[in-house]
């Protein structure tokens, strides 16, 4: 019987080492997170710039267009934001979604503003660090926030 060379032997080691290290880098890649932002992007520094009393022109301007307008009990802008994250092959889960909701007086002038979301399963304002109360326009806002069976068309 034949004893194997040493090149035959190292050749047969190298070839183990890349095959597990292939192995490695594909099962490393299914891990792949990655984070989409849709909707309306919140930035603090333009939110500090509509303050309550501010025009509804300047907030048009700082802010942009809304992404809807309810004129339920006077005028409110509604700016819609989620961030879905991704992982491998999986489809997208939602981890975040937010309603900032700027309130109008009869003058279009701003009034207050809420940026609700979802924390323990209620709605929550976190501006005002408080949970809404009921009335319509709590439902509206939960509605908005409930509706997460909408599933992102994501990039593959």
């Amino acid at each position: 019987m034949r004893r194997p060379s040493a090149i035959g032997r190292n050749h047969a080691r190298r070839s183990i080492r890349l095959a597990a290290a292939l192995g490695l880098a594909v099962s490393l890649a299914g891990c792949f997170t990655a984070t989409y932002q849709r909707g309306y992007v919140l930035d603090e520094a333009a939110l500090a710039q509509v303050p309550p009393g501010s025009s509804q022109e300047q907030v048009l301007l700082v802010l942009g267009t809304p992404s809807t307008v309810a004129t339920v009990s006077g005028e409110t802008f509604y700016y819609i934001s989620q961030k879905a994250e991704r992982t491998a092959f999986l489809n997208p889960e939602i981890t975040d979604q937010r309603v900032l909701a700027v309130y109008f007086d009869q003058n279009r002038r701003v009034q207050r503003l809420a940026n609700y979301g979802m924390q323990d399963g209620k709605v929550f304002d976190f501006i005002s660090r408080t949970t809404s109360t009921g009335g319509q326009e709590s439902n509206i806002i939960r509605q908005i926030l409930s509706s997460s069976t909408f599933t992102p068309k994501l990039p593959q």
